[in-house]
């Protein structure tokens, strides 16, 4: 046998010419541009059945009978394809090819330090829109639902989102690109209020908590950035019932342009003669909105977009006087908030996009305490900014642009003693530049900077902002950012100082992250350094300094637990500052050291039906008592904070139309959370009054009904 086999070997190289006759043999090696092999690239002559692929050295060998002129195609995926010509004519050719990679989103490496992002649309996405509105606990509002995400606080006594040792102010939202002055309701102290904006107008969620684009700016710690949906598919009707008021909106879709109207109205008077309540509303909370959207295809790729939204609303309160129990302190407001923006996006010059948006906001507040004091608050704000971008190359790319503000502020201040009125105007300008730029698809660096002007301070700066991604593989990445964040002081601080200047925030974050199509797990240490904040004692100064670090984890699966979606966050915060009026640097009142969110989503396929629950600790954050010395300023805690909320939506028709039927109930297990304390003149313990929720649980219940628009699949 070894015999016949050394000869068989022997003959081989002889019969190969008679192989060959009328025949041609193609042979190489695949490899990538590294020298690398390729393993199972297609090989095959273009328009024949002959064919092979590459093996474990990429190495091929084919023979073929055609014959002429043909095109020998070389393909695999992530690679471009190759196409050479050859001439078949029976003799043997070596053919080695190195195959260049595809730079496309879906393999190359992506800016992710400090970003979360709720899309539809973007590979890294990590919730999803519909995310937003099913968390339990959210109540449907955008702030409720980021709430859960690692780096945000639960300040439950205060309005606004607190991310990473920052004030509400520090965290900014913009609408397609718009700054919103006011995206929150006005209401009572003491009671945080939710965000004007229905999570149904946006199709894109992104919010950075640091190291934030250069196209964005005048907030040092956060930016929200919402994008508004694209002209609908068809007309649609929704209807919403709902235990504290009712909405009502149509949509109509011509060929190239839509315009949709809505209306809600929310009265909270029934539900609070229902659930018990531990504040004594003089006035249930009551508010009105009116909203209207165009769209029109101007062209191919232009569209334009406009946006109108007026909500008036009131409420007022008797709080108890620390100092005086027999008596109460009536707090009524007044509230009318006008918000509209148009935008128009084209692609131009073959690859330059043009971004074009302006907007005119004015809010109106109207207080009034005990019928003595009054504050009435005026503020206008209109907006303009233009973007423009093009690609270079494969996946990098430019923007390149600027923005102008004008703010208008009306002050006034009474009582029996005296009146005082402020008013200014205050110019911002901005122009930005930063570049995509792709060394490879695996190294990715960001690259841009930010100059400012306010008229308020008569002072400019530059604000340099960078990171750098590097792909490990196939799903994970980490990524580096570094920038500096400027934020012009609250005008109220320039009404008698003029002096004061911009505060100022460093960034520095180093992230990782895996991503699958099921499964997120990301972690992100920070280090972020304040200057210039504000400082109140003795003189109004931009003299504050401080600090916050920390480190966030988040991970999310929807993989393990069959119709299971689940997501956990991990917030570890170090921050001190000395700003305002504390006496010396120390932690913050809006700083909790460790925050735990656990979000839960079960879904029953078979009845159509998602249960879900959410539960929230946070350890005691600092509170003023006005009998510790200096030294000791903030040094006491709060009890530890927890929630655990239970919500659950059944989709199904009604005279065939899809609807939503949703309940949730808010700490359902009743703890009894403290947020503050406020002491009496007298400091005595004694008479201190602890600052709670209005009501120990809250419910929710509402029908929601979509006509005109097939949501099965959802």
């Amino acid at each position: 046998m070894k015999f016949l086999l050394i000869l068989f070997s022997a003959i081989l190289p002889l019969l190969h010419p008679l192989q060959l006759n009328g025949q041609t043999l193609l042979n190489g090696k695949v490899t990538d541009e590294k020298g690398n092999p390729v393993v199972g690239a297609n090989i095959y002559i273009k328009d024949s059945y002959d064919g092979t692929s590459s093996d474990v050295n990429g190495e091929y060998r084919l023979l073929t009978t055609e014959t002429g002129d043909h095109l020998l195609v070389i393909s695999y995926i992530g690679y471009e394809t190759y196409e050479g010509s050859i001439r078949l004519e029976g003799a043997s050719h070596t053919i080695n090819i190195a195959m260049k990679e595809i730079y496309n989103e879906l393999n190359s490496v992506t800016i992710t330090a400090g970003a979360f992002e709720a899309s539809d649309e973007r590979r890294i996405t990590i919730l999803r829109p519909l995310d937003i509105v099913t968390t339990a606990g959210a109540a449907g509002d955008i702030y409720g639902a980021l709430q859960t995400l690692p780096g945000t606080q639960q300040v439950g006594d205060q309005t606004g989102l607190f991310v990473r040792g920052g004030d509400a102010s520090e965290t900014k939202t913009f609408i397609d690109g718009i700054a919103v002055a006011d995206p929150y309701f006005t209401g009572v102290p003491d009671i945080p209020s939710r965000g004007r904006f229905s999570p149904f107008l946006f199709k894109g969620t992104f919010f950075s908590t640091g190291g934030y684009s250069a196209l964005y700016g005048d907030a040092m710690s956060s930016a929200l950035i919402l994008e508004s949906q694209d002209l609908p598919a068809q007309s649609t009707t929704s209807i919403g019932l709902m235990s504290v008021g009712g909405s009502i909106g149509h949509s109509h879709r011509w060929s190239k342009s839509s315009l949709g109207a809505y209306v809600s109205y929310i009265n909270l008077l029934p539900y609070i003669n229902l659930v018990k309540q531990r504040v004594d509303w003089t006035k249930a909370p009551e508010s009105f909105n009116g909203s209207m959207i165009f769209h029109r295809q101007i062209s191919k790729n232009g569209l334009l977009k406009a946006f109108f939204s007026y909500s008036p609303s009131t409420s007022a309160i008797n709080y108890a006087d620390v100092n005086d129990t027999a008596s109460v302190i009536l707090y009524n407001v007044h509230n009318r908030n006008l918000f509209s923006n148009a935008s128009y996006k084209d692609i131009f010059a073959g690859k330059w996009t043009l971004f074009a948006a302006m907007a005119y906001s004015s809010n109106d507040d109207d207080i009034v305490i005990n019928s003595a004091d009054s504050v009435f608050s005026k503020h206008s704000l209109i907006q303009g900014r233009i973007t423009v971008s093009r690609p270079a190359g494969k996946l990098s790319a430019v923007r390149f642009g600027g923005e102008w503000q004008h703010a208008a502020y009306t002050d006034q201040f009474a009582n029996v003693l005296y009146q005082h009125n402020y008013g200014q105007h205050v110019d911002y300008t901005a122009l930005y530049a930063e570049t995509d730029l792709f060394f490879s698809p695996k190294v990715v660096a960001r690259l841009g900077g930010r100059m400012e002007y306010a008229t308020q301070i008569g002072k400019a700066n530059f604000a340099p902002r960078t990171s750098i991604a590097y792909k490990t593989g196939l799903y994970n990445q980490f990524s580096f950012a570094f920038g500096q964040f400027y934020q012009q002081p609250g005008h109220f601080f320039t009404y008698d100082n003029a002096s004061v200047n911009y505060s100022r925030a460093d960034h520095y974050l180093l992230n990782f992250q895996n991503i699958t199509d099921k499964q997120t797990f990301r972690v992100e240490a920070y280090y972020k350094k304040y200057s210039r904040l504000i400082t109140t004692i003795p003189d109004t100064a931009s003299n504050g300094a401080g600090y916050a670090q920390g480190i966030d984890v988040f991970w999310r699966d929807k993989e393990t637990i069959r119709h299971a979606d689940y997501w956990i966050s991990y917030s570890f915060l170090d921050s001190r500052r000395q700003y305002m009026d504390y006496p010396i640097e120390t932690t913050p009142t809006f700083a909790a050291k460790h925050t735990l969110s656990l979000v839960y989503k079960q879904t029953i396929p078979s009845l159509n039906v998602t249960v879900g629950a959410t539960y929230v600790f946070a350890t005691g954050r600092p509170y003023v008592n006005p009998n510790n010395s200096p030294e000791d300023f903030l040094s006491e805690r709060t009890p530890n904070y927890n929630n655990l909320s239970l919500n659950a939506s059944w989709l199904t028709a009604i005279f065939q139309n899809f609807t939503v039927i949703a309940f949730s109930v808010n700490n359902v297990l009743g703890f009894d959370n403290i947020y503050d304390y406020r002491y009496p003149a007298d400091g005595s313990a004694a008479g201190r009054l602890a600052v709670k929720s209005p009501a120990i649980r809250s419910f929710f219940i509402g029908v929601f009904m979509s006509i005109g628009e097939d949501r099965g699949d959802e």
